[in-house]
């Protein structure tokens, strides 16, 4: 018997030992959601809510290097964290830990000790901290009677369903895309400012009130009457008079509301098929706020909220009120002095309140009318809106595409043109005294007329002196201030073409960073001696830039002309050229969709005016990555006009024996009949907008297994409905989905092979804006299956990869 139960005893134990493992490997693998009081996590280990629908974890935002603890969403590829704990204070490095102190509180500890406190509730033991499947991160009692301390009591930028706001819980901003540190907006809920027994939804920049929703009156949507139109409602509100939260509609769609750092609400839904955040509503955009820059201040709608440029700036002849707070107004830096003022253009604006319509019909009598009354501070015409003027300040100033004509004191032209006459009147005389010695003394040695070279051919040398070009720049009358610059100071601005100041090569010849005296930074486009391209060009941009101007075209600021050679000063752009971000694996993760869609729709407002708004009508055909470069608020400024054209409205197409351009971004009628007109930078553009949303280059979708190009590629996914693959994959996860595709689709549009299918690019710009737009089917794309270069194909020393400029001259 007693033998007996020591068996039974033995086998229990045997039993009992592998149970017990397994129990242990189960609690050891299985995601926890909780902290206790003894227990820390460390950089690298994560809590895990019990539906898995949230994670708390140390992550880094965009190119950030720095550590923050936060909850974001578990299944969402590359998510944005809804909540952070350290987001003033972060921790420099991998040496982060979350744990309780002896006392009690709940902190974040880096690896020299100092820490920052959490939760502060000391004095009790029995506590643990957990992320809960509502997100919420919370410390509660171990018995979970009671929640001590809660995230959804101190949130972030985020709202999340269930989250309580008023105005003492307020969301608070980011301040840029890679700092989640406390920005200048805050959003709420509580009493009206006009009706205080009514309540709204607020926000607020700097305590200064931004934005009111409508009153709350009991219906649950009337805080945002807009979403009602929108069909299914996305959110439902609860609210009484000081607080308000919100449920999904349908509930189960995970969704949230984000303050952005630009101060707009983001009303958002999670695409599950996709994979993509959906952006379902947005309000406020900044300029629409009203009289946001206060009095003669100049809103950028432009301005992305990624950077830290002010969204608000002064016109000419006007300095900001207060230098810390450009949205206190701007004041005149001369007063007005009624005879003898002078009008400045302000080009690409929308017109101020409250103006007075004038009944008269030429542009001289609508000046004259403001130019007679002192009180008049700017005016406008045109053919179909007649003459308007404008009294006293102008509120309201933003962006647009209408020019409004600003008065300002004679002294302020004065000024600039004594200045002027000072700097380019001595190196003009020099080079023209220089440039007649020079031909005189030619022709003295060689007998032969300067156009004529040695062996009696006629010399292509399109020579423009400094005298004609000072004299094409006053007779268009531009407004900007053209310099005429010596070789020597060329060299010294760019410290003898320094190596270290190269910022590329193209066609005509290497361009260099250059700074004047006056510590402007510019780009010096320098003629190669051997440049057969680079000589035509060098003429035909002075004779073109001259009578452009508009913020998406890059600005012509001077020349050099000394000798043979010839040198061309631009406006500088120190976030040099889109391939530089686009095609960099590194690099491309900074291009958010917000700035991508700001390039797009920035690239169609410049091929706009040139084809229809500029003084001449040009078609540019060169458009490529390369040429559109990026200004410091990451803007797109159209560049490289050597190998535009003129052409006639009414004459539509052209037929040139010279096909110069980049292959992959040629129409396949300028390609291969030399045929082109305002349709070929079409092609080109909608070239451009699918690089920009694929981050690939037009030849590089071959590395997916097949012959096709970009085009080809964009091509079959669409057809087969599978278009999200196109999207790149460093795109942030607010990325709009309906938008991608609207963009996709016109993309398509663009590059038809029959040039009479493509839209206008004032019909793109309509398609991509509106939303509403009916988009007509897409046509199969032109050279969806021509073989471009690859790497094997090109020789050692030639051009760039899918960027080859080429010139074709076909016989006569």
């Amino acid at each position: 018997m007693l033998v007996e139960i020591s068996y039974l005893k033995k086998c229990a134990v045997v039993l009992l030992i592998p149970s017990v493992l397994a129990i242990r490997c189960f609690s050891a693998t299985r995601p926890r959601d909780t902290i206790a009081f003894n227990e820390s996590i460390s950089d690298g280990q994560n809590l895990v809510s019990s539906n898995k629908k949230f994670v708390l974890g140390f992550f880094s935002p965009g190119a950030s290097s720095h550590r923050y603890i936060g909850v974001w969403y578990n299944s969402v590829p590359r998510g944005t964290a809804v909540w952070i704990a350290n987001r003033n204070d972060p921790v420099q490095d991998k040496s982060g830990v979350l744990k309780f102190d002896e006392v009690g509180n709940l902190i974040v500890k880096n690896g020299t000790g100092s820490s920052f406190i959490v939760a502060s509730e000391m004095g009790v033991r029995d506590r643990e901290a957990a992320i809960l499947d509502t997100g919420n991160f919370v410390l509660r009692m171990t018995d979970r009677s009671k929640i001590i301390w809660e995230s959804f009591a101190s949130p972030t930028d985020t709202w999340l369903p269930g989250m309580n706001i008023t105005l003492g819980n307020l969301l608070k901003s980011w301040k840029s895309y890679d700092d989640p540190a406390t920005g200048d907006y805050t959003f709420g809920f509580g009493p009206s400012i006009a009706n205080p027994s009514a309540s709204q939804f607020i926000i607020m920049w700097n305590r200064i009130s931004f934005w009111t929703s409508e009153s709350w009156n009991g219906d649950t949507n009337s805080l945002i009457p807009v979403l009602k139109s929108m069909g299914i409602i996305p959110v439902s509100f609860q609210c009484d008079n000081l607080t308000c939260m919100y449920t999904p509609n349908p509930a189960d769609i995970m969704t949230k509301i984000v303050l952005d750092q630009s101060g707009s609400l983001n009303i958002t839904q999670f695409n599950s098929e996709a994979k993509l955040w959906t952006l379902l509503w947005r309000h406020p955009d900044s300029c629409d706020v009203s009289n946001l820059c206060g009095v003669n201040g100049v809103c950028n709608s432009s301005v992305s909220v990624s950077t830290s440029e002010s969204i608000c700036k002064c016109p000419e002849g006007f300095a900001p009120q207060e230098q810390s707070n450009s949205r206190k107004g701007c004041t005149r830096k001369t007063p007005l002095q009624c005879n003898g003022d002078r009008f400045i253009d302000m080009l690409n604006m929308t017109f101020p309140d409250n103006r007075q319509k004038l009944s008269v019909v030429e542009k001289s009598e609508c000046e004259f009318a403001c130019m007679e009354n002192c009180s008049c501070t700017a005016y406008a015409h045109s053919l179909s809106d007649g003459c308007s003027l404008w009294h006293g300040n102008l509120t309201h100033l933003q962006n647009g595409v209408e020019t409004l004509h600003l008065r300002v004191a004679a002294s302020e032209s004065h000024g600039h043109k004594m200045l002027w006459i000072a700097y380019v009147l001595p190196p003009v005389a020099f080079l023209v005294f220089c440039l007649i010695s020079f031909i005189w003394i030619r022709r003295w040695k060689n007998k032969v007329p300067f156009c004529e070279s040695g062996k009696g051919k006629q010399h292509d040398h399109p020579l423009v002196m400094a005298s004609d070009v000072m004299k094409l720049w006053e007779s268009e009358d531009t407004g900007s201030h053209f310099m005429m610059l010596s070789f020597s100071q060329i060299e010294n601005a760019t410290d003898n073409f320094s190596t270290k100041n190269k910022l590329g090569e193209g066609g005509f010849g290497p361009v260099y960073k250059g700074n004047l005296p006056n510590g402007q930074d510019v780009a010096v486009k320098r003629l190669a001696a051997n440049s057969g391209q680079g000589l035509p060009e060098f003429k035909n941009e002075i004779l073109l830039i001259a009578k452009l101007q508009h913020s998406n075209l890059v600005g012509l600021l001077g020349c050099c002309i000394d000798g043979e050679e010839m040198l061309l000063i631009y406006e500088y752009m120190p976030n040099k050229s889109l391939d530089f971000f686009l095609f960099e694996q590194s690099r491309r993760a900074f291009l958010v969709w917000a700035m991508r869609l700001n390039i797009i729709e920035g690239i169609a407002q410049g091929l706009i005016y040139l084809h229809k708004h500029s003084r001449l009508r040009i078609i540019h055909r060169d458009l490529k990555p390369s040429n559109i470069l990026l200004d410091t608020d990451m803007n797109p400024k159209i560049s490289d006009f050597g190998m535009a054209r003129i052409f006639d409205p009414k004459g539509g197409l052209a037929n040139t024996k010279r096909v110069v351009g980049t292959y992959g971004y040629m129409a396949p009628e300028y390609a291969m009949a030399g045929i082109f007109s305002v349709k070929s930078d079409v092609f080109s553009y909608g070239v451009l907008l699918l690089e920009i949303i694929s981050g690939l280059r037009n030849a590089a979708a071959r590395g997916h297994g097949n012959s096709l190009n970009l085009l080809g590629h964009a091509w079959e996914l669409w057809k087969e409905g599978r278009w999200r693959e196109l999207i790149d994959k460093s795109l942030h996860d607010a990325c709009p989905e309906n938008m991608v595709l609207r963009c996709i689709h016109v993309g398509l549009l663009c590059v038809q092979e029959n040039a009479a299918d493509r839209p206008s690019m004032a019909e793109v710009i309509s398609m991509i804006t509106n939303e509403n737009a009916t988009l007509p089917a897409a046509k199969q794309p032109g050279f969806v299956s021509m073989l471009l270069p690859t790497e094997a194909d090109v020789p050692e020393g030639s051009c760039s990869l899918n960027d080859l400029s080429i010139t074709r001259l076909d016989g006569r």
